[in-house]
């Protein structure tokens, strides 16, 4: 019965997930043509159909086509604002950087046969995107070192539809930006975060699917976000939303994880040690650590053997921390309606302990340690819990009333004013592995500045030929791509910190 259950749920995720099929529609009069409008999006079929053109925006240049044996990273250099880049398939070893606004990336499969963009493990990323607008889809993306898709301080991206293995630290990483669509990915043999949305505002994470990561989906020191009808399954940990210490950004809230399919996260953690992935428990469904004002609504939640939701402040989530501005405490988390069983089967760590005192050998569905105020529940009987006595009774039976967590009209770019362009450059690149007082996946900042002080140019060098001079931690790639304005205002910021104060004030 109970495998026949779980095949049940996982036909109804793969259902979600799934591809609607539809025959190809390309324009071949020549490499660059007029762009068709009006047609509406489906996803690409992977059962020997080909593409169905998706056309969700009104693209106002031409189509820019790029075939087997050319070059992606020409195609971007040519376009203008506008722009369609159409890649048909074969196999693309090249990292693709878009400092462009409104440039629009589209793969283009074949009965069957994708764009492939394969790093060889010699690469570090397949897309780095710093301009607005952004549009990338449909593209398979193996064997990088670093990530599958980086934003970098991009405003009104959409991530959609790609397959995305083994691309290091990040399969999807946007990083400080805001108004952000990612959805019907593909994500699994990440070593931190499948899909990691990071320093970002107004983000909707829609019908993906996450496995065999360390984490599936993260939300970190992000809000407004909605995590909506996904498959997490067979991760380290299946949805997270927290605080990160240390980072410009000090708070994660207005989140809401609905609808999704959080099956059998057990995957044992293989995340860089040391770093603050590394430290989730295996068996973990769902985890909020330090953030506020996060709705978990309709989920199915089953087979994670530490626990189904785990509630935890900083303190004892990362008691390694050490951030004076970073407020702590979850507060003000909603629990409403959600089905979860056969979870805590196999605790470990604290949560194994906490149970043995009190003469359990499980887990439960919910799980809250630490401080926070204001939380709420639905029906505290309804799921096996430990630690939530103070939470009251939820005033809201659902989230309806919200469809997207996205602006109604896109956002203005992010200012780069000569004076900013230190500070945007370390929000929208550097502080993803380095932050204050706190590892990440790079030496925290502070090192950086006892090794270079006084010699900004000592970093510019660094960011154009790193060298990997510390076995625990992993090489971080160049970034020579950054312009050299950009380098040395980045450099000039970074020794500019002051890490007792760290980042003071909240950036909006």
């Amino acid at each position: 019965m109970k495998s026949t259950l779980f095949k049940i749920i996982g036909g109804l995720a793969l259902l979600i997930l799934g591809v609607f099929l539809g025959k190809s529609f390309f324009s071949s009069g020549g490499e660059s043509v007029p762009v068709p409008t009006g047609m509406q999006y489906r996803n690409v079929g992977t059962s020997g159909e080909d593409t169905n053109v998706t056309q969700s925006k009104e693209f106002t240049g031409n189509i820019i086509e790029v075939k087997d044996g050319s070059s992606i990273q020409k195609a971007v250099e040519r376009a203008i604002p506008g722009d369609l880049i159409r890649v048909f398939p074969g196999t693309y070893s090249e990292n693709v950087f878009i400092d462009k606004d409104d440039i629009s990336m589209q793969g283009v499969v074949i009965k069957g046969k994708w764009p492939t963009l394969d790093g060889k493990k010699k690469i570090n990323d397949a897309f780095l995107y710093s301009g607005n607008g952004i549009l990338i889809e449909n593209f398979k993306i193996i064997n990088y070192k670093g990530n599958g898709i980086m934003g970098q301080a991009g405003n009104n991206f959409v991530i959609r539809n790609n397959w995305i293995i083994d691309t290091g630290v990040y399969g999807i990483f946007p990083q400080y930006g805001k108004n952000g669509l990612i959805e019907h990915n593909i994500v699994s043999e990440i070593a931190d975060a499948a899909i990691y949305v990071g320093m970002c505002d107004n983000v909707d994470v829609l019908h993906n699917e996450v496995f065999n990561n360390v984490a599936g989906i993260e939300i970190e020191n992000s809000r407004h976000c909605l995590v909506e009808n996904n498959y997490a399954h067979d991760n380290t940990g299946g949805l997270l939303t927290f605080v990160t210490p240390g980072l410009p950004i000090k708070t994660t809230f207005d989140v809401i994880l609905r609808n999704n399919f959080v099956i059998n996260n057990n995957h044992e953690n293989f995340g860089a040690p040391g770093s603050t992935v590394a430290g989730i428990p295996k068996g973990t469904g769902i985890l909020v650590m330090a953030a506020d004002d996060v709705i978990i609504e309709n989920n199915i939640i089953t087979g994670n053997n530490n626990t189904g939701i785990t509630v935890v402040d900083l303190a004892n989530g990362d008691p390694k921390a050490n951030d004076p501005n970073s407020e702590g405490n979850p507060d003000r988390l909603v629990i409403l309606d959600n089905i979860m069983y056969d979870n805590g089967n196999d605790p470990i760590g604290e949560i194994k302990a906490v149970m043995l005192t009190k003469m359990d050998t499980k887990g439960p569905d919910i799980f809250a340690f630490g401080g926070g105020v204001g939380s709420t529940i639905r029906d505290k009987n309804k799921y096996r819990t430990f630690g939530i006595e103070s939470y009251g009774i939820a005033q809201i039976s659902d989230t309806k009333n919200i469809p997207t967590m996205r602006t109604p009209t896109p956002v203005a770019p992010r200012s780069v004013s000569k004076e900013e362009l230190g500070e945007l450059t370390y929000y929208g690149v550097c502080a993803g592995c380095h932050a204050v007082g706190t590892r990440l996946i790079g030496v925290p900042t502070e090192y950086i500045q006892a090794i270079h002080k006084g010699n900004p140019q000592g970093i510019v060098d660094y960011i154009n030929k790193p060298l990997n001079l510390r076995d625990d931690y992993p090489e971080m790639p160049p970034q020579d791509y950054l312009s050299e304005d950009a380098k040395m205002a980045v450099a000039e910021f970074i020794l500019s910190i002051d890490i007792e104060e760290g980042f003071k004030k909240e950036v909006k």
